[in-house]
């Protein structure tokens, strides 16, 4: 099924959702390969309407390219995944990613090029590797920011000149060491409601990580970490960084609840798109989207 409002053609549509069911590299519970598809079915049930921006999901130009499917390689399909968002970048459109496990958002941030990542994510993911893996999902935020050479030694991706983890409640003592470098904010889960982005013009990739959620909200997902954030807090956060994104995607979705974690990723995603189209529409002066 599509995402529930994507309804715009490919040719005109402002945003290009992509499904990522990427499921190589959990450490705990897998079945992320099942996220896009829930996120799907449990956003179904949403009405089209918006009130807080007074607009309807529908009239926002969301197309739905269905999902990239994952193979083995993960080094190689980040490369294809990433020159599928590209694409829709190249178009002027803004990619919207569902995973599909967090190194995918590795591949947004190489197609959007952001100055800024913003993750909402229980974990800081900024080990350089885990189990030797320099491409595991426990260490995405750290190649967003220090890069990655790759099996050839090349080190030509883009990387993010920021990264603000809000959230975050757990990590090793190397990803703390990370996280008190200055390219780097950590806000903690009983901070982020009081948290305001200072962007300035810099673009910014937005990742929802669902494990952000204190799992009483979002069970379904791989790595569990109480004392989290609320559904309320995670969607005011998402609408205040939205109208800077350049690429926007939630992640870690899997289909160990009864859809609790697909409804609240679907929500929030919903959220900033219509955050993103809301702010578009004022800068330009219209009530379309970009």
């Amino acid at each position: 099924m599509t995402f529930p409002g994507a309804v715009a053609d490919r040719e005109e549509a402002a945003y290009v959702l992509t499904g990522a069911p990427l499921d190589a590299t959990t450490t705990f519970q897998p079945g992320t390969r099942f996220g896009p598809e829930r996120i799907r079915r449990f956003a179904a049930t949403y009405d089209d309407y918006d009130h807080h921006t007074d607009a309807s999901f529908s009239d926002l130009g969301v197309h739905d390219a269905g999902d990239v499917p994952a193979w083995d390689a993960v080094d190689d399909y980040l490369d294809h995944l990433s020159a599928e968002l590209r694409a829709a970048v190249i178009d002027d459109a803004v990619p919207l990613l569902l995973g599909g496990e967090h190194t995918v958002t590795w591949a947004g941030v190489r197609a959007t090029d952001p100055d800024v990542l913003v993750t909402l994510d229980a974990h800081l993911d900024l080990r350089d590797a885990y189990d030797g893996n320099p491409l595991n999902h426990a260490c995405v935020v750290r190649r967003c920011l220090d890069g990655y050479a790759g099996g050839d030694g090349a080190d030509d991706y883009p990387t993010v000149d920021e990264v603000v983890v809000l959230g975050a409640r757990t990590g090793s003592p190397e990803e703390f060491e990370r996280a008190d470098h200055d390219d780097v904010t950590v806000v903690p889960p009983e901070d982020v409601a009081d948290w305001e982005p200072a962007f300035g013009d810099r673009d910014v990739y937005l990742s929802v990580d669902i494990d952000g959620a204190d799992p009483g909200f979002a069970p379904g997902t791989g790595t569990m970490e109480p004392f989290g954030l609320t559904p309320r807090e995670m969607r005011d956060a998402v609408r205040a960084v939205a109208p800077h994104c350049v690429g926007i995607d939630a992640v870690e979705v899997n289909d160990r609840d009864d859809g609790q974690a697909a409804a609240l990723a679907g929500k929030l995603l919903r959220a900033a798109v219509y955050a993103h189209a809301a702010a578009a529409a004022d800068a330009t002066g219209t009530a379309d989207a970009p």
